[in-house]
């Protein structure tokens, strides 16, 4: 999977968990992720949350032939943060033939809850270049 030049370096995002159905990631709280008020935006959360979902979900299908992409996603923003670094949990809560639902949790360096996020995935099939 190449990374390079993917929303995920442009915010920052980092990957220091994946196994089977769990994943953790980083992003920095900084000018990359703020909203005009300097507080996390929203939708830098989500797209964290996304992030997660998404790289867990592609480590439980047949990567030859399927992929994983966003189908649903909500989130509920619970705290703002003005700076440091977030951490992203997901946890795979459904795994079917064509979906995935993954329930995220956002928490700061202190453990207090940012953001709380669902997200549906969908399992298609690769075109086969």
């Amino acid at each position: 999977m190449n990374l390079k030049d993917t929303l995920m370096t442009s915010l920052g995002i980092e990957i220091t968990e994946l196994s089977q159905g769990k994943v953790i990631a980083t992003m920095p709280v900084d000018k990359r992720t703020w909203q005009p008020y300097g507080l996390l935006h929203g939708g830098a959360s989500v797209a964290l949350a996304e992030t997660v979902a998404s790289v867990g979900g592609f480590e439980l299908v047949d990567k030859a032939s399927e992929a994983v992409v966003g189908l649903e996603i909500n989130a509920n923003h619970i705290k703002g943060k003005k700076s440091g670094i977030v951490t992203a949990e997901g946890n795979l809560l459904h795994r079917g033939r064509t979906t995935m639902v993954w329930d995220i949790k956002i928490r700061d360096e202190e453990e207090n809850l940012i953001c709380v996020s669902r997200c549906t995935l969908a399992v298609i099939k690769r075109k086969q270049e």
